[in-house]
């Protein structure tokens, strides 16, 4: 039998060898093969090669089948369009949505008939790229054509129009539709309810054919009003005529993100069929709420965990300061069956960041590089954030140097790590190599940038900077770019102008701005000016703690020890707390963490009886001084 199916289908052994292909080497053998036997002339085979491989997640082998395409099809005189569609598809679904476009402009200059599935994908491109203009060079072709009036194009433009935001167009051609059915309307609902337009959307549902209303058509009008009027997307969920595991899951995700996880439990244990997201919604819900025990509880119940749920208790345990906890998730999906995504490296860097924890942070990078996880947007950024903030800034410049292509972010991450180690000049250079190399900065990078120069007292530099971000770059300052003013004129001693600059501002200071002028003020002693801001921003708000320390702090640095008690008995009085402070030092592979006034370390003895040590030899050095 066997013997007899290659007879027939003689192509069939090169088609079963090409399944097996991962790597160039592999497909080049196979290719050399088909060259030497002849079969590469086959037209039967060359067509099974494209229409198998084009869209393999295996880039050697869809290249290889792309190559067979132009070398073998491309240009022939075949007028039909279905290797072309298979090929255009492979782009327009895959990573490089803008050679669909290119490909489809190739169909019309070498004559190739284009039908409605070719204009469709070309369509499905511009929408994932935002092309307007060249979209809208499909449509003027569509309307010259006979298949322009097809429901399945029309519904096409419709999602075109709404992926590039184009909601009133979108409209217009909903409108002009002579037919319209479930898909149409449903992507109309569905634009409207994520541009916001709830209203529109709610009008759309109503006039909308009874028998043409399916579960994509509720599930949409729930998780538009699950965002704006929670009480109304109740009604409508318990209204409607099924559900599915998206009704439920956007109903409790609805509660979770308002804080009401009680009912979200509620609809939870009244679930017919929970699924992954169902768990993992409740999880994130109580970890935001910082009852990190229940979501723990709840990850150890779940009869099944894949790479969502564990991104959601690791993303919990981090977001509460649970910072080992969340790399032990980390540490049991590398033993585990789940395999961690980007996501999951994401979370992981974080929590190393905030630990301080540089070896745990070297493993982590190396457990990139194994498994040939490319260093991507988001992943390069917290890479070298992670470096930075681990006190290892020659290891976070060369992940930066070691990228092949950088984005603004991942320039900003290199500002912001040399502004953490106080690196000033380094960040004005860096930024203006943006410059050179045409990399244009947003408004993130004069942050990062004003903030280095204040560290290192660069004022100069940092005042160039601001004027160099409004007038050249046009970038609107905000509130933060005003703060690193005043923080880099405070930190310099320029109290004054610090204060007359923050006068001068176009928009409203916030509490951080006048605590950095206050801070300045104690740093430098000027009382004159702090003292009259100070009381000022008490009277305002009297709940922050933060105007009552630094008061209290410049009346102590000038000895006034009877305001200070004042100030104290002012804040106890108001039942005004201050968190205490609390740092972090890495010795040895251990981090230890240490509260103001907390002595539950099991060091401590030793500790403070270093601390009196270095305390009486700074005495001893300032009477040798004098």
């Amino acid at each position: 039998m066997l013997l007899c199916a290659n007879t027939n289908r003689p192509w069939f052994p090169t088609l079963v060898l090409l399944q097996k292909c991962k790597t160039l080497n592999a497909v080049n053998q196979i290719h050399a093969r088909m060259i030497t036997t002849g079969s590469i002339n086959n037209c039967s085979l060359s067509a099974k090669i494209v229409l198998a491989f084009v869209s393999s997640p295996h880039p050697p082998l869809a290249e290889f089948a792309r190559y067979v395409f132009f070398s073998r099809h491309a240009f022939g005189n075949e007028d039909d369009p279905f290797l072309w569609n298979a090929v255009i598809k492979s782009y327009s679904h895959g990573c490089d949505p803008k050679q669909a476009f290119v490909m489809f402009c190739m169909m019309l200059e070498n004559g190739v008939r284009v039908d409605k599935f070719s204009f469709s994908l070309i369509l499905k491109a511009c929408g994932r790229l935002g092309l307007v203009k060249e979209g809208l060079q499909i449509h003027g072709l569509l309307k010259k054509m006979e298949i322009g009036s097809d429901l399945y194009l029309q519904n096409g433009l419709v999602s075109w129009y709404l992926r590039c935001g184009c909601v009133e167009f979108a409209r217009q051609v909903f409108d002009g539709m002579q037919k319209r059915d479930s898909v149409s309307y449903n992507s109309m609902i569905d634009g409207y309810v994520k541009c916001g337009m709830i209203d529109l959307a709610r009008e759309l549902f109503d006039c909308m054919p009874l028998e043409e209303k399916n579960l994509v058509t509720w599930n949409s009008m729930i998780s538009g009003y699950a965002q704006s009027d929670l009480e109304f997307a109740w009604e409508l969920f318990e209204t409607m005529p099924e559900r599915d595991s998206v009704s439920w899951n956007t109903m409790i995700n609805g509660y979770v993100k308002r804080g009401k996880i009680e009912d979200a439990r509620s609809l939870f244990n009244r679930m017919p069929k929970r699924d992954i997201v169902s768990w993992a919604n409740l999880i994130d819900g109580y970890s935001k709420l910082g009852r990190i025990h229940v979501a723990r509880s709840l990850f150890n119940e779940m009869p099944d965990r894949d790479v969502v749920a564990c991104n959601a208790m690791m993303a919990g345990y981090v977001g509460n300061g649970y910072f080992m906890e969340g790399l032990e998730i980390f540490r049991h999906m590398q033993n585990g069956d789940v395999s961690p995504d980007v996501t999951t490296l994401l979370i992981a860097l974080s929590a190393v960041a905030q630990l301080g924890h540089i070896e745990k942070g070297v493993a982590l990078h190396f457990y990139i590089q194994e498994n040939g996880v490319p260093l991507g947007r988001k992943l390069g950024v917290a890479l070298i954030d992670m470096y930075a903030k681990c006190g290892s800034i020659d290891k976070a410049i060369a992940v930066f140097e070691g990228m092949e292509e950088r984005s603004v972010d991942h320039w900003n991450a290199m500002i912001g790590g040399y502004a953490i180690h106080g690196l000033g000049e380094l960040a004005f250079c860096l930024l203006m190599e943006m410059e050179r190399l045409s990399v244009k900065p947003d408004d993130i990078t004069f942050i990062g940038v004003l903030n280095a120069c204040g560290h290192a007292g660069l004022v100069k530099e940092g005042l160039m900077c601001f004027e160099l971000m409004r007038r050249v770059h046009k970038v609107e300052p905000k509130l933060q770019h005003y703060g690193c003013i005043v923080d880099m004129l405070g930190r310099a001693g320029h109290v004054e102008e610090a204060r007359r600059f923050i006068e001068e501002m176009p928009i409203e200071p916030n509490d951080v701005v006048w605590r950095t002028l206050l801070s300045a003020c104690k740093s430098h002693k000027k009382f004159d000016i702090g003292e009259p801001i100070a009381k000022n921003l008490i009277q305002k708000d009297s709940c922050n703690p933060s105007f009552y320390v630094l008061l209290s702090n410049m009346y102590a640095g000038l000895g006034m020890w009877g305001d200070v008690f004042k100030v104290r008995m002012m804040m106890r009085e108001r039942n005004v707390t201050k968190l205490p402070g609390c740092s972090r030092i890495e010795l040895e592979g251990v981090v230890h963490e240490f509260m103001v006034q907390d002595k539950s370390h099991p060091q401590i003895t030793e500790i403070y009886s270093m601390l009196n040590g270095l305390s009486t030899y700074n005495s001893e050095s300032e009477v040798i001084k004098v």
